[in-house]
């Protein structure tokens, strides 16, 4: 009886839990200081940012946690093609937030829907690349990781006369650019020439190549700008992190004073400053510097005053630079552009970060009651309201909402279809495993193409990562440990392999450039396919070991009650007044 009690304690609780988290209200924006702490929006992302010099193996690399939750997660390979001269290449808008239903087709089958009316001169060629939600690499290895930093609430464009929003820009940018540089002005050429915004507000975008990686933002300029104006219909602005340096972006801009005398380290459109001016965001009789991140999207707040709910940027300058011990208070604005790293990062270093929760720190989400007895971090992700007030919770690096989450690495030493990888993980990255896909792959998995969050699809290889996170949930921290086992097998065996597949790749490529991207594409999808069907065996296996809240131990055939932690019984006791069974009396 006394089991049975404890189990639907939990059992009432987790709804408390659910119903609170999806109670929460949408964030709400001032004019005067960007967001509110809860955060950007629901469905915000991350990005790290590490320099040549700044990784173990002189790989640039980027990051990008597609924390959205009820976006599209579907991606697909786009060939390179030659087009005939005068050729017009039409331009679309893509809702970045929706889904639609999988019996109207796949989202990149049904594009046309979002027809701007605009055509532009399409280029000669245009490069293959991989692309999701937005491009992520192309045959240049020219690669982009996302995060939407917002705007002042008056600059937003919501009409359809922008026609431009950020995934189209990142489309054309991999379609036509051969550095990041080059990225960099062709984004922010289109965008001021052809209007911003639609869908979208501020954007970031980490735009990286073998040899360096910038921060590009694109805001719009308000409702009232038509392509009739003649007026620029974004204002952008881009800096270099330096090689030897690391950055981040968490959903707040980061590009301070700006020094557009050092062109190698930063670009802007010709009304960055202009604009603010203007607008009144800032007075150049002040004798201030201009400050890009000031004048467009200014915050006033830090991990601490936030509750956690801006905890991603202290917790990553902890992480890289933990001598430095930058203060929790400190306000995040203020926080620095970049930093040289105390130890140089590895792809799994990397990896690890996307995974944090800030473990040992008050901001871990698992800590105290909110986890549970089972300590999980999953809980109220975006904070909970009671008697009318609204109280924040830790919003970590690994958030329980990513579509899906890439790393890429862009590598100066192999060509370009050798050099380039894309590590891909569908889903929550801690239930999660990173794949492997190399630049030079001519297809991907049939099974990456499918799948929405309405309709379960055992088609869809971001269903096998959510079938397992799924079972993961209620015992959580036992549940976990399973699948750090599967992860440490196939992730490390993956990252062990990359040596010996760049150099057979380089060997064929040497002799015949399309023998090794035939071989990398075999290598590629038959090792994704394998990683899918560990994760529905995992799936099965944790349905079954945890049915019923009970333990099934599956290789002893026994059936053993879980134990719960003494701090939340004791917890319990007192909470629903109860009272321990008397002693029997000893008989004499």
């Amino acid at each position: 009886m006394k089991v049975k009690k404890v189990l639907i304690f939990t059992t009432i609780l987790l709804g408390v839990f659910l119903f609170n988290q999806t109670s929460m209200p949408g964030a709400e924006k001032c004019d005067d200081c960007g967001t509110t702490p809860a955060e950007i929006r629901a469905d915000a992302c991350t990005v790290i940012i590490v320099g040549k010099k700044a990784s173990v193996d002189g790989s640039v690399m980027t990051t990008h946690t597609c924390d959205c939750g009820l976006c599209d997660w579907t991606w697909r390979y786009v060939p390179p093609a030659d087009h005939k001269p005068g050729t017009k290449r039409k331009i679309y808008h893509f809702n970045q937030f929706t889904t639609k239903p999988p019996e109207k087709g796949l989202r990149w089958d049904t594009f046309e829907t979002g027809d701007t009316g605009l055509e532009i001169p399409q280029a000669p060629h245009t490069y293959g690349y991989l692309h999701g939600m937005f491009g992520y690499m192309n045959d240049n290895q020219v690669a982009i990781g996302e995060s939407t930093i917002g705007c002042r609430k008056k600059m937003e464009n919501t009409t359809p006369a922008p026609k431009f929003d950020i995934t189209m820009l990142t489309l054309i940018a991999m379609e036509r650019a051969k550095t990041a540089r080059e990225a960099v002005k062709i984004m922010g050429d289109l965008s001021t020439e052809y209007g911003y915004g639609f869908t979208d507000s501020g954007e970031m975008l980490a735009l990286s190549d073998p040899n360096e990686v910038w921060i590009f933002e694109v805001l719009p300029i308000g409702p009232l700008w038509t392509p009739e104006s003649g007026k620029p219909g974004a204002v952008w602005c881009a800096q270099r992190v330096p090689d030897n340096h690391v950055s981040v972006c968490p959903n707040e801009s980061r590009i301070g004073e700006i020094n557009l005398k050092k062109k190698d380290y930063f670009m802007a459109s010709e009304n960055a400053i202009s604009y603010a001016v203007k607008k009144g965001y800032y007075d150049p009789k002040s004798k201030k510097p201009f400050n890009w991140k000031k004048a467009y999207n200014p915050s006033k707040y830090s991990a601490a005053n936030s509750a956690g709910s801006r905890v991603r940027m202290w917790r990553f300058f902890d992480l890289v630079a933990p001598s430095k011990k930058f203060s929790p208070e400190t306000l995040n604005q203020d926080l620095p552009f970049s930093i040289k790293p105390e130890k140089k990062l590895s792809v799994y270093d990397v990896i690890k970060m996307t995974r944090d929760k800030c473990e040992g720190t008050k901001y871990n989400p698992a800590r105290g009651f909110q986890g549970g007895p089972f300590g999980n971090p999953n809980r109220f992700p975006y904070g909970f309201k009671y008697e009318g007030k609204k109280y924040n919770t830790p919003r970590i690096i690994a958030v329980n909402r990513a579509e899906y989450v890439t790393v890429t690495q862009t590598r100066d030493w192999l060509p370009n279809p050798i050099g380039g990888l894309i590590w891909l993980a569908f889903g929550s990255q801690d239930t999660s495993c990173y794949m492997p896909l190399y630049q030079g792959i001519t297809k991907i998995p049939e099974s990456f193409k499918f799948g929405d969050h309405w309709t379960f699809d055992r088609k869809s290889a971001r269903w096998a990562f959510d079938y397992v996170d799924y079972h993961t949930q209620v015992y959580y921290s036992l549940a976990i440990e399973e699948v750090r086992k599967l992860q440490q097998k196939w992730e490390e065996s993956a990252l062990k392999s990359i040596p010996a597949l760049d150099k057979h790749a380089l060997g064929l490529y040497k002799k015949d450039p399309a023998a090794a991207r035939a071989y990398l594409t075999e290598h590629c999808t038959g090792h994704a396919n394998l990683v899918i069907d560990a994760w529905w065996e995992l799936g099965d296996r944790l349905l079954v070991q945890y049915n019923k809240l009970w333990y099934y131990n599956i290789e002893e055939r026994k059936r053993e009650a879980i134990k719960y932690p003494d701090w939340w019984l004791k917890e319990l006791i007192r909470y629903n007044g109860l009272k321990p069974q008397p002693e029997e009396k000893k008989k004499d």
